[in-house]
């Protein structure tokens, strides 16, 4: 059915639930279950859902080499292909809506939707400032300084600052503790990565969720994706970089609501 060849479906995935496709593709440093894991079962209640776990996530082994977005991307539609999903919707949170962006421009015929949140086409400049940071935070031994880093940038200020600290305490130390092996090549991707490119060639429906306090990813480029893409709706939810831990079931019903709208 689709005119690229597809890969051997080699990354490790969570496979969920009944009825339409819904293929997920996670944020950079996480994995499926660090992403989704909130809302998985509130997918799976009305999808079948798949999601792949990036070299150095899950139980994907970590990459020797560069991370390259086509890889993924195609390696996202393997492995719904692999389940028995010959069309199916993408959601893509942070650096994994690259991924299915990248997805639904290289394998338009599969595809039936397009969600995507809290990310963008191509990094700007807050981006060329902090992936190199991330990245070499995440290079080195002191889990708990990439824990601060990464606690400080991607909660919004309301939740941010409505925490107490022993509560704060405990959200740097599962951090360090969650955080992928493969963050460093996750980090590396991001100046690399643009789809710019690929936006006006997406012709299904699609769906931008603007993380209003996000300090990763900002408005303006979450406005870029909503103006580019033919037909692009735009809403916005009142979190930071996470909507997963600060507002997870308003996100799931953004999802779940426009893919039912949508019959997809």
């Amino acid at each position: 059915m689709s005119a690229r060849t597809l890969p051997e479906a080699t990354f490790s995935r969570t496979v969920l639930g009944s009825g339409p496709g819904l293929l997920l593709a996670h944020g950079a440093g996480s994995s499926i279950a660090g992403t989704y894991g909130p809302i998985l079962d509130g997918l799976a209640a009305r999808h079948t859902v798949v999601g792949i776990d990036y070299p150095g996530s899950g139980d994907t082994p970590r990459s020797t080499t560069p991370l390259e977005l086509d890889d993924l991307a195609d390696q996202l539609v393997a492995a719904g292909v692999a389940e028995g999903l010959e069309t199916f919707a993408l959601s893509g949170y942070s650096l994994g809506g690259l991924v299915a962006m990248r997805a639904a421009a290289r394998h338009p015929e599969r595809v039936t939707a397009l969600v995507l949140s809290a990310t963008f086409a191509h990094h700007d400049n807050r981006g060329s400032l902090f992936a190199p940071i991330w990245r070499k935070l995440a290079e080195s031994d002191d889990r708990e300084l990439l824990a601060q880093f990464l606690t400080m940038m991607a909660l919004g200020a309301d939740a941010l600052e409505a925490m107490p600290a022993e509560q704060l305490q405990q959200a740097v130390a599962f951090t360090a503790a969650s955080a992928a092996d493969g963050t460093p090549e996750h980090a590396a991707l991001i100046p690399r990565a643009d789809v710019r490119g690929d936006l006006p060639h997406i012709e299904v429906p699609t769906l931008v969720i603007s993380t209003t306090q996000d300090w990763f990813t900002s408005t303006r480029q979450h406005h870029q994706l909503a103006d580019t893409i033919p037909g692009a709706k735009l809403v916005e939810i009142p979190t930071g970089h996470l909507p997963m831990v600060e507002r997870p079931v308003e996100w799931q019903q953004l999802i779940t609501e426009f893919l039912g709208l949508h019959g997809a």
